[in-house]
């Protein structure tokens, strides 16, 4: 299933990096599309909306979406 987050807080390849790997500690084999000009975040996988975006916001990032 294909999931979109708006991330804020992005800017640079570390983030890419922090954010695919807060996706793949809930999901390993999710497939991440980052977007840092758009602030968006492709997600295709099976797990769960939320638990995904709480993954991200602990890495600092906020979610809206």
């Amino acid at each position: 299933m294909n999931q979109s987050f708006q991330v804020q807080g992005m800017s640079c390849g570390h983030c890419v990096g922090a954010v695919t790997q807060a996706v793949k500690s809930v999901d390993p084999q999710a497939e991440v599309r980052v977007d840092l000009a758009g602030g968006r975040v492709d997600v295709q996988s099976d797990g769960d909306h939320a638990a995904i975006a709480r993954a991200i916001e602990e890495e600092g990032y906020k979610v809206a979406g």
